[in-house]
């Protein structure tokens, strides 16, 4: 169990190094323009199948969305829970659409994580999460988002 914890700690500060190194590469500005909360739910099996509901805060204002994805290279069942801050979004219409990522992780029984996602328009979020269940995935991952009218 202990070489579990050490690998989960050496594997959530490499998601951190990248993150911050993504962001110091891609330009974003320093200073999110938005903030998300996310809950989901993904089954795989080689293929894997994301679901769930959001909300955006933007300017002061909420905007609830819903969350479809995929994932390739994708086995296992969990549920996360994840917040994240959203940068180079203008107008609440750019947040909506498709963001990749593309990434390998593992979930352990209250596993966390991390990623960055960036959609067509050029906005991206960078997202922490923890995990319930057990998932590994090893290929890219897409998320589609719509907001909820």
């Amino acid at each position: 169990m202990l070489s579990v914890q050490r690998v989960s700690r050496s594997i959530l500060l490499l998601l951190v190094v990248m993150v911050l190194a993504t962001t110091a590469i891609s330009g974003e500005s320093p200073k999110p323009s938005g903030k998300v909360t996310m809950e989901s739910k993904s089954i795989a099996a080689g293929i894997g199948v994301t679901w769930g509901e959001g909300k955006l805060n933007f300017k002061g204002k909420d905007y609830p969305f819903s969350i479809d994805g995929l994932t390739v290279v994708d086995f296992g069942i969990s549920k996360a829970s994840a917040t994240g801050d959203v940068y180079n979004l203008t107008d609440v219409a750019k947040f909506p659409g498709t963001y990749v990522a593309a990434e390998a992780g593992f979930t352990l029984a209250g596993g966390m994580g991390g990623m960055v996602l960036r959609n067509q328009d050029g906005v991206v979020m960078h997202i922490r999460s923890v995990s319930k269940g057990a998932k590994l995935q090893l290929g890219t991952s897409g998320l589609t988002i719509k907001l909820k009218q």
